[in-house]
């Protein structure tokens, strides 16, 4: 066991800067192709999706801010809903296109032959630009569901070419600081291949474009067996890894809770994180849960994902790096292992609960959520109107 009087002050403020951003779409419904399932006091509008994430900033201490997605997340008014976050402690983060789920974009958005179509895809993406200025956000983060199903189907070089060519208007179309995040995913919806399926994809895009084009590395999207640290390496050695949208999988995109499925693989992706030295707030590299809480309670779901990653970092900070690095000089296979397994089965919950307590927080985030009785009330409070769900 550790406690927080055994860490240095530069772990010790690692730790109380690390911030998570949440996604608003995580308090919606979710489920899969064959049902989603509802359940009481799930938010009609982003102004209560941001109340309830506001509920996970105020027990975790660690989660300030909250991504939106376009056009799920339209209103009238940006500014206005910029201030209803700030009221609730918490303010609006990255901005998500949505170019995936419209009937024009069957055969492709910023890659179709059809350049009207392309257009329209561009345009989207400035319109995205447009709301960045009235939430103060300053990343356009893009995922597309561009690809094809059947060899031949299309020119996979010509639909390279019109990437570039949309992502450099796009780019182009970005304040001076602002900057355009491009996430990968290795198949789905497209099945023969897709348009950026992978890091090395998405970096070679980002690389022709600009200093302030990033990749993004979302946890569930590769192939099975991949060594997604060896990835974060290569990002961060690039200098281009922007963010992480964390979440677990067993088989492809599951999108379920962080730490879920392989909590070794998150302390892992974690543990190079830190000795590369990203993790401090200046860093560039944004944390992000990217998840989809199907049949667990959305809230309580989110507040323990955040404390999974928060304990997995707290485990990588202790980390023996002088023994590690003694081992790794001697080529001691077994002990420089020895010394990851250490800080891996550290419990750093009772670390982390101090923690809490001298942030003026209870140091049982879950527990004091659940004693709070806010599902009951909202669930008495949001009766009636459509009730928001993935895709809504």
């Amino acid at each position: 066991m550790v406690a927080l009087s055994d860490l240095t002050p530069e772990q010790h403020r690692l730790l109380n800067e690390q911030t998570i951003e949440l996604a608003s779409w995580a308090f919606g419904n979710a489920g899969t192709r064959f049902k989603v399932f509802s359940t009481p006091g799930t938010p009609r509008d982003p102004y209560e999706k941001i109340a309830d994430a506001a509920q996970v900033q105020r027990y975790t201490g660690i989660t300030p801010r909250v991504s939106l997605h376009i056009p799920w997340d339209e209103t009238e008014d940006y500014s206005k809903l910029r201030a209803y976050a700030e009221d609730l402690g918490v303010t609006l983060g990255n901005i998500n296109s949505n170019v995936f789920q419209d009937d024009d974009y069957k055969f492709g958005s910023l890659t179709n032959s059809d350049p009207a179509i392309r257009r329209k895809a561009i345009d989207a993406h400035k319109h995205c630009i447009e709301i960045m200025d009235q939430t103060g956000s300053d990343t356009l983060k893009i995922w597309l569901g561009d690809g094809t199903n059947y060899p031949g189907q299309d020119s996979i070089n010509a639909r390279q070419d019109r990437l570039h060519e949309s992502l450099e208007e796009i780019y182009a179309a970005l304040g001076e600081d602002q900057k355009l995040l491009l996430e990968y995913k290795f198949f789905e919806p497209a099945f023969y291949h897709t348009d950026v399926p992978d890091w090395g994809t998405a970096l070679t895009q980002v690389l022709r474009l600009g200093e302030r084009a990033v990749v993004c590395l979302d946890t569930g999207h590769h192939a099975p067996g991949t060594n997604v640290e060896f990835i974060v390496v290569q990002l961060l050695r690039a200098g281009r890894l922007g963010a992480f949208d964390f979440n677990s999988r067993f088989y492809a995109d599951d999108d379920l809770m962080v730490g879920a499925a392989d909590p070794f693989q998150l302390f892992r992706i974690l543990n190079e994180i830190v000795d590369f030295g990203a993790l401090a707030p200046d860093s560039g590299v944004n944390f992000m849960l990217d998840q989809c809480h199907q049949l667990e309670e959305k809230i309580p779901g989110e507040i323990r994902s955040a404390l999974n990653v928060q304990e997995s970092t707290a485990k990588a900070l202790i980390v023996d790096r002088a023994a590690l690095a003694t081992a790794q000089e001697n080529h001691d296979v077994l002990g420089a292992n020895g010394v990851l397994m250490d800080a891996y089965n550290t419990d750093v919950r009772p670390l982390l609960a101090e923690l809490r307590e001298e942030q003026g927080l209870d140091p049982d985030p879950s527990g004091a959520f659940l004693r709070s009785g806010y599902m009951q009330k909202v669930a008495e409070e949001r009766v009636g109107g459509q009730q928001a769900s993935w895709g809504a």
